[in-house]
């Protein structure tokens, strides 16, 4: 056995290190795509999300450092089919080769949808769509909380709606962006907000139909978890008929439209009567029986020898009773021609209080028009900025030619 010249032993250090540098500086391994099946996945408490890529003769052994995982749409998981791009790169401690993820694709599935399903599954294990949490909607709601676009076919339509049908239901709206990237925040935070309204009895979220990408709020897990956590029934009002979004499954009620929205919610005005009608059947049905055993006692008592010897007091009781028959007779009635008063008068306040009233004033709302939030000051204006006017009838996009902010505003 041959003894090797001290100056060809290598360390280990130096073996790997030129194992490295061979790898990884071929051109072919430096920006790779890799398609294979998860296995071994394990989210590091710091972020990084450490699996194995396998197929039916090899697996690779992937990193994927904390900024690149945060960026995934969805979750990774073990079994998942999976397109990979990244670089070849070599582990000293364990003297292994790996590849340095950036992207992560589906293999079959886009992206959105693959999140989509990851948080309805997740969603209905923790039990938030089940029947048996859904809450019955009130028949008679002292007033409706809105959560929609102020400017939007949505509103307008549940208006039209509930003059039709009770114009003197109270409406309370909570302005939300219903697109957009803030759109998530501020429809849970208008369910937070009008569900907390100490008359408003039940909550309908609405916007007007749109793609996958534009309903995107309402699958989210921010607007699922405020509807789950809304004291009072929701109604998911949005604009699809076929499809089913994340805030639909977690509502106490899925209505196809907005305008579908509000006739689940808002009575009508003969269902009113009716119900109206009924009670007052059922008082004066309870008052008829009363009379009655009050005048089958009177007549029992009259039988008696004391009571014939008191027929003044009892022909004062036989009158006091019809006496008061006819009162609460009366009161009934003026009751029901109160009730129909009430209903004209609060038909003209709902016009007061409708948001359409002040556009249909003049005045108009500005949004931007890349990211739908509202314009508060012209002071957030530059020159050649896009914008979008919302006016009562319409929508008008324009282009800011120059601004002009006034001193001291």
């Amino acid at each position: 056995m041959s003894v090797p010249p001290r100056t060809n032993v290598l360390s280990v250090a130096e073996v790997t290190r030129r194992i490295r540098l061979r790898l990884e500086g071929d051109p072919s391994l430096a920006q790779v795509w890799v398609r294979g099946e998860i296995s071994n996945y394990r989210p590091h408490v710091s972020g990084h999300a450490y699996f194995t890529l396998k197929d039916s003769q090899a697996s690779l052994r992937c990193v994927m450092f904390r900024g690149r995982a945060v960026e995934l749409a969805f979750q990774l998981a073990n079994g998942l089919a999976a397109i990979v791009q990244g670089r070849i790169g070599v582990y000293d401690r364990d003297g292994a080769y790996q590849l340095y993820v950036e992207q992560v694709m589906p293999d079959g599935v886009g992206s959105a949808f693959l999140a989509f399903e990851q948080l309805k599954a997740r969603l209905d294990k923790e039990g938030l769509f089940a029947a048996g949490r859904k809450r019955r909607l009130p028949r008679f709601p002292r007033a409706v909380g809105l959560v929609t676009s102020p400017s939007g076919a949505a509103l307008r339509d549940i208006l039209t709606v509930s003059r039709r049908r009770y114009p003197g239901v109270r409406l309370i709206l909570a302005p939300a962006a219903v697109q957009g990237e803030s759109a998530a925040a501020e429809v849970a935070r208008g369910i937070a907000l009008v569900s907390q309204v100490a008359e408003v009895d039940v909550v309908i979220v609405a916007r007007g139909g749109g793609s996958l990408e534009e309903l995107s709020a309402f699958n989210s897990e921010l607007v699922a978890r405020a509807i789950h956590a809304s004291p009072i029934p929701v109604v998911s009002a949005v604009g699809h008929e076929t499809d089913f979004t994340i805030a639909d499954l977690v509502a106490d009620v899925r209505a196809p439209t907005p305008s579908a929205g509000a006739e689940i919610s808002v009575p009508s005005r003969g269902e009113f009567k009716q119900h109206l009608s009924s009670l007052t059947r059922r008082g004066l049905a309870a008052l008829a029986e009363t009379v009655a055993g009050r005048r089958e006692r009177l007549h029992r008592a009259t039988g008696s020898a004391g009571m014939l010897r008191a027929p003044d007091r009892l022909s004062g009781m036989r009158q006091r009773i019809d006496q008061l028959s006819r009162q609460l007779a009366s009161a009934a009635t003026h009751k029901r021609e109160r009730a129909g008063d009430r209903l004209q008068s609060l038909l003209w306040r709902m016009h007061g209080l409708s948001p359409l009233a002040t556009l249909a004033r003049g005045y108009a709302i500005c949004r931007d028009l890349a990211s739908g939030r509202l314009v508060r000051s012209a002071r957030s204006l530059t020159a050649s900025d896009r914008v979008a006017l919302e006016f009562v009838d319409g929508t008008a996009e324009c282009r800011v030619d120059r601004v002009r902010a006034r001193e001291g505003g």
